[in-house]
C-alpha cells in the first residue's frame, strides 16, 4: 500500500502539533498523565497566581502551580494544584498563603508547622490571606499609630490642663510679666550705656595703671639678678634656721625661764638675804637709818673735823654739840622714803 505524500504531511503535522502542545505543557509543570506528589489549597482570592507559578518552603523551591480550578459556580472558592517536585515531610498545620510580587509574579509560600503528622499526596493544605506588601507596612506602621494616638491624647490631656490654668487671671498677670520684662531689658540698655560711658572715661586711669604695670614688671625684669641672689640669701638662711638646734634652744630657753620664775619666787617667798632685803621692812628702816647716820658722821666730821682729829698746837678742842641732822648743803643727800 502506497502512503500519498500529503497523508505524510498531513501525520507529522498533527504529530508536531502533540509534541509541541506537550512541550509547553511540560515547560509548564503539566504531564499528560497526571503523576506525582500533589497537594491542594482552597483560597477565595487567587491574587493572579498563574499555573507554573512556583511553591516555595523557607525560599527553597519546593514545585510549581499545576492547575487552578472553581470548586462552585460562585467562584466563592478556587482550588490551586500544588505539584510537589519529590517527598517533603510538610505537617499538617503548615500554613500556604499567595506572596504577592510587584516586579514579577506571585507565588505561593509554605510555612511549616510544629505537628508530628505531615501531609500526605491529595491532602488540602490550610491556607490565609496575604497582607501583601502595604499590608506588611501598615502592620509594620500599626504599633507607631497606636503610639501616636496616645501621645495625642495625652497631649490633648496636657492641653486640657493648660487652658484650665491660664485662665483670664493668670493671662493678665502673664501679661504683666512681660511688660515688666520690657522695663527691665530697657533699663538695662540705659545702665549699659551708662556703663560704657563710665569705661570710656576711666580709659586713661585703666591705661595708666597697665602702663605702671608694664614699668613695675620692667623693673623686676632688669633686676632679676638681684631678685635672684636675695631668694638665694633666703633660701641659705632658711637651710641655716632649719638645720639649727631650734629644739635645744627653746629647751634652754624653757629651762632658763623656769630657773628665773624660781629665783623670783624665792625673791617673793622672803627666803634668803636678797628676799628678806626686798621684803622685811624692818632691815629697809636699818640700812635707811643707817645710811642716814653715816651721812651725819660724815657732815659732822667735815663740820667738826677737831672733834675727831685733834692736829693743832694752838688751837683749842672744838666743844660743840655734835650733828644730829645731815646738813643742807649741796653735799648732802635727800633722804630716801621708806
Amino acid at each position: 500500500m502506497k502512503i500519498s505524500n500529503e497523508t505524510k504531511v498531513g501525520a507529522l503535522t498533527a504529530i508536531a502539533i502533540t509534541l509541541l502542545i506537550l512541550g509547553f505543557n511540560f515547560l509548564k509543570g503539566k504531564t499528560l498523565f497526571k503523576t506525582g506528589n500533589f497537594i491542594y489549597a482552597k483560597y477565595a482570592d487567587t491574587k493572579g497566581i498563574m499555573v507554573s507559578n512556583p511553591v516555595f518552603i523557607n525560599g527553597f523551591q519546593v514545585g510549581s502551580v499545576y492547575d487552578i480550578e472553581n470548586s462552585d459556580e460562585n467562584l466563592s472558592s478556587i482550588v490551586v494544584a500544588i505539584k510537589l517536585k519529590s517527598t517533603y515531610n510538610i505537617p499538617v498545620n503548615s500554613v500556604a498563603t499567595i506572596k504577592d510580587n510587584p516586579l514579577g509574579s506571585p507565588s505561593i509560600n509554605i510555612t511549616l508547622g510544629d505537628g508530628k503528622q505531615y501531609l500526605k499526596t491529595g491532602d488540602t493544605v490550610v491556607t490565609a490571606s496575604s497582607a501583601g506588601l502595604l499590608g506588611d507596612v501598615m502592620n509594620k506602621l500599626g504599633p507607631v499609630g497606636d503610639q501616636l494616638k496616645t501621645t495625642v491624647h495625652s497631649l490633648d490631656s496636657v492641653l486640657k490642663n493648660i487652658n484650665s490654668i491660664f485662665d483670664p487671671n493668670t493671662k493678665n498677670n502673664l501679661q504683666e510679666v512681660i511688660a515688666n520684662i520690657n522695663k527691665t531689658t530697657a533699663s538695662l540698655v540705659v545702665s549699659s550705656a551708662s556703663l560704657q560711658s563710665m569705661l570710656n572715661q576711666q580709659t586713661g586711669a585703666i591705661s595708666q595703671s597697665m602702663s605702671n604695670v608694664a614699668s613695675f614688671t620692667k623693673n623686676l625684669s632688669d633686676n632679676n639678678e638681684k631678685v635672684t641672689k636675695m631668694l638665694g640669701n633666703m633660701e641659705k638662711t632658711t637651710d641655716n634656721l632649719a638645720k639649727a638646734d631650734m629644739a635645744g634652744s627653746v629647751e634652754k630657753l624653757k629651762t632658763t625661764i623656769g630657773n628665773l620664775n624660781t629665783i623670783l619666787e624665792k625673791m617673793n617667798s622672803q627666803e634668803g638675804s636678797l628676799g628678806k632685803l626686798m621684803n622685811d621692812k624692818a632691815l629697809y628702816n636699818n640700812l635707811t637709818n643707817t645710811v642716814r647716820s653715816a651721812n651725819i658722821l660724815l657732815d659732822d666730821l667735815r663740820a667738826h673735823p677737831k672733834r675727831y682729829v685733834s692736829i693743832s698746837v694752838f688751837g683749842k678742842k672744838d666743844k660743840t654739840p655734835p650733828l644730829t641732822a645731815p646738813l643742807n648743803d649741796s653735799t648732802a643727800q635727800k633722804q630716801p622714803q621708806p
